[in-house]
């Protein structure tokens, strides 16, 4: 018998061993940030090669989710812009919400500067896209360069890790976010085909849904997520880019307080006073019932 947990045993160690170089290297801050600029370089490198063909058959080939008459087959970069990227804005959003809540945005004042840096990040790089493209069969993409590419800047700004102030993070992020949701309203609006107004019209009447569950505080993560997906299925449905789906969803998730501050503090105040109820506190060899109890409590 005590080969076989030997074997298991070397097995996980061996196994720990190879896994634990990956482990402390998703543990450092920059990570994302390197793996991103390194695949960058190898996209880049292979895009421009004289396999470069491969490359771009490698993201139009489709992915199909779902099954019978109920199914979406897109190519590898539509999940990618429109699944993933959704994701993605989900999670800033959440953190943008924080900072209006309770951080650095949480006054006007400090919010109004991400914002007017958003909008002039729009409109001057649209202006000079037209004043450059003179020709009417170019200035038709005036829109493309109103965009900021959101997941790469912050994971270039991750390379600096904690040397970056978190002021600046949180000014990026805003920007960005800001820019990305103004640059695709402008794509929805003017560069868009026909938008289907019945799946946008269902999908923000789940939204107030949405918005009601927050009112209410009621925090059962699958209500959110399956009514978050069914959105984000209409958003791409409708012909408005689902990352917008994204944002608005992690706007309706609860942040609110569990415990009240007046009451923690009351409680440890209490706590406090059993286990030092003089002003000078014995440090005694064992606890009291009364201590024990408030232990385990």
């Amino acid at each position: 018998m005590s080969r076989p947990l030997t074997h298991n045993n070397d097995s996980k160690n061996l196994l720990g061993n190879i896994l634990d170089p990956f482990r402390r290297f998703l543990d450092v801050e920059a990570s994302g940030g390197i793996l991103l600029l390194l695949f960058t370089v190898v996209a880049l490198v292979w895009a421009n090669s004289p396999w470069g063909h491969y490359y771009h058959e490698f993201w139009e080939h489709h992915l199909t989710i779902g099954i019978d008459s109920f199914k979406l087959s897109k190519s590898l970069l539509h999940w990618i812009n429109d699944g993933l990227m959704a994701i993605f804005f989900f999670v800033v959003g959440l953190e943008i919400k924080r900072e209006l809540i309770a951080g650095e945005l949480s006054s006007v004042k400090q919010a109004s500067l991400p914002i007017a840096a958003a909008i002039g990040g729009m409109i001057v790089p649209a202006l000079i896209f037209v004043t450059v493209n003179t020709n009417s069969a170019t200035e038709i993409g005036w829109g493309i360069p109103m965009a900021t590419d959101i997941a790469f800047s912050l994971g270039v700004l991750s390379l600096l890790g904690k040397r970056v102030p978190l002021s600046l993070k949180v000014f990026l992020v805003a920007f960005a976010i800001v820019d990305d949701i103004g640059a695709v309203m402008v794509i929805a609006l003017f560069y868009s085909g026909d938008i289907y107004w019945n799946y946008l019209i269902i999908a923000m009447g789940l939204f107030l849904i949405l918005v009601i569950f927050n009112r209410l505080d009621l925090r059962y993560i699958p209500a959110y997520m399956i009514l978050g997906w069914i959105i984000w299925f209409l958003f791409l449905k409708s012909g408005i880019h689902p990352t917008i789906a994204g944002v608005l969803i992690a706007f309706t998730i609860p942040m609110k307080r569990k415990i009240d501050v007046f009451t923690f503090r009351k409680r440890m105040d209490e706590n406090l006073t059993v286990f030092c109820p003089t002003e000078d506190c014995s440090n005694k060899t064992t606890l009291t019932n009364e201590q024990l109890a408030r232990t385990i409590a």
